[in-house]
């Protein structure tokens, strides 16, 4: 009862922090406490549609999932404490990092906004990579702005700012058009250390947009960049409005800098100091490595952006991971409710996750490509879900599932091969996190398989990317006077906090280094497939 009267407390006295990630395939947001535990949830399922040649979420998905989300928090607030939630110490707001949202002078959204699964964008990122000598991926908003220029696309003319989805939110919630510097690496490159935009690549970008005879510098329309822990506006009456439209939700509260949902997966996982990592496996799956020095070389495969107070990081992104393998569990369901089962989806994922490792090592020649949409990585623009066995293959649901567990990180063990055999990167501690590692001790030792080294799982990281960024808005009004990022996590939050550590099974190594000769040898086969099937 104590404890509860304490909750109360903070509640009423506005000592609570809240933090709202908008993730591919759900809006969650968590309400923590003093002591960083979250005391409520609320989450809104979304989906991206494909339209126009475009993933896209439209504005009313973006602001009817936010209300709705943050609704249902406040009313688990009411109901477990007792309390309306009237204000909050600070707050912050994450989403996928990447993308193009572009603006006229009025503040319009001119062409839908285009996330970071949209692979239409190979020309621009080629020529800009050329341009630059620095990898530009596919999904980065500046490739998204280049394809646009290149296209002869009409809007761009009269384009006054662009921005990702976790800059739009809150530029509309405070008036305010900035970025987390983490965000704002995938936007553009980053000076590390100025914290800044590159300059020199800024003006090479310029002379491009003069060639075109467009009014506009990149400078006039990228958001401003801010490091974790600096002020970046406040929650005003307008925003206040947009977020809570009952009218109970105070303005004037604190908001931390919009940060991209890599930087908050850094966060929630404590991986955002030198020789740390992290690996979030979702609709799409990610690594994270922090990085000592810069790399010597630049690699297609390989993104750099920044950790939310900006330290260089090696990014290997696939765009996807557990789709397709989300639909084969929910053909397994159908089955078992054709069959008059009770189709729990826990049961399902947890009785066909855990068969996978009664399987061959390496998925006795089953062969799977998740592949909804395209692969940098791999070099596909577009994506065709495949499974491919030859009459010699041991065909078993135990190899079957294993082969898509282990194609869903796949096109990520590409990248990380490079990091780790031709870079040389070195790290001491791997963090996992995400929907596959759901399933205890499954995605993780599949992970430790890929990677060849110990993974670890927190439980304190199960609110996900949306803790990380209430994390975030907490370093923002809790830190002590030049206290670091790093050791507000390491002393505060994650100190004396529980976590599971797998090491990599020999046998397992082999065999999935034995499943990647074939992985890399049937591209042939997915790429054909994109030819024959067009959509």
């Amino acid at each position: 009862m104590e404890n509860r009267n304490m909750v109360k407390e903070e509640i009423v006295s506005g000592k609570t922090v809240l933090g709202i990630e908008f993730g591919s395939t759900r809006i969650k947001a968590v309400l923590i406490g003093k002591d960083h535990t979250p005391l409520a949830s609320g989450s809104h399922d979304w989906e991206n549609r494909y339209k126009d040649g475009f993933w896209t979420y439209t504005l009313e998905d973006i602001w009817t999932g936010l209300q709705d989300c943050y609704r249902k928090m406040a009313d688990e607030v009411k109901d477990q404490y007792g309390e309306t939630l009237r204000t909050v110490g600070a707050i912050g707001f994450s989403a996928m990092m990447h993308g193009y949202m572009a603006f006229d002078g009025q503040g319009k959204l001119m062409v839908p906004f285009r996330t970071w699964r949209n692979s239409n964008t190979g020309e621009a990122a080629k020529k800009l990579t050329e341009l630059f000598h620095y990898n530009i991926p596919q999904r980065w908003s500046i490739a998204h702005l280049y394809q646009a220029m290149l296209n002869g696309e009409a809007h761009v003319e009269q384009i006054d700012f662009i921005t990702t989805l976790a800059g739009y939110i809150h530029w509309k919630l405070s008036g305010e058009r900035v970025l987390g510097i983490g965000d704002a690496s995938g936007m553009f490159p980053i000076d590390t250390e100025k914290k800044e935009y590159d300059r020199r690549m800024m003006a090479a970008f310029d002379r491009l947009a003069e060639e075109q005879k467009l009014p506009w510098r990149l400078s006039d329309i990228l958001p401003q960049i801010r490091l974790a822990g600096e002020a970046a506006g406040v929650l005003t009456e307008e925003g206040a409005r947009l977020l809570d439209p009952s009218g109970e939700l105070s303005a004037e509260i604190p908001l931390c800098p919009p940060e991209g949902d890599a930087g908050t997966g850094m966060t929630a996982t404590n991986s955002v100091a030198k020789r740390t990592g992290n690996v979030s496996a979702g609709t799409s799956v990610f690594s994270m490595i922090v990085l000592e020095k810069e790399l010597k070389k630049v690699y297609p495969e390989i993104d750099l952006v920044t950790t939310p107070s900006g330290n260089l990081v090696a990014m290997v992104h696939a765009n996807n991971c557990t789709s397709d393998l989300n639909a084969w569990v929910g053909l397994f369901r159908e089955f078992a409710e054709c069959m008059g089962v009770e189709a729990d989806m826990t049961k399902i994922y947890s009785a066909l996750y855990h068969k996978a490792l009664e399987g061959d090592s390496d998925c006795g020649g089953l062969l799977s490509y998740g592949y909804l949409s395209g692969e940098n990585i791999t070099g596909l623009e577009e994506g065709r879900p495949l499974f491919v066995r030859t009459p010699e293959s041991k065909f078993s649901l135990a190899n079957f599932m294993r082969t898509h567990l282990f194609s869903s990180l796949g096109a990520l063990k590409v990248g990380l091969d490079i990091l780790f055999q031709s870079e040389q990167v070195k790290v001491d501690e791997i963090l996992a996190h995400g929907g596959l590692f759901k399933t205890k001790g499954v995605g993780q030792r599949i992970l430790a398989a890929a990677m060849n080294a110990d993974i670890s799982v927190m439980e304190t990281a199960g609110e996900g990317g949306a803790w990380g960024i209430a994390l975030l808005a907490a370093y923002l009004v809790q830190k002590e006077e030049g206290e670091s990022l790093e050791d507000y996590l390491d002393k505060k939050v994650f100190f004396g906090k529980d976590k599971v550590r797998m090491s990599p099974d020999p046998a397992d190594i082999l065999g999935f280094e034995a499943f990647m000769e074939t992985y890399k040898a049937g591209i042939r086969i997915e790429k054909a497939a994109v030819d024959c099937l067009r959509l």
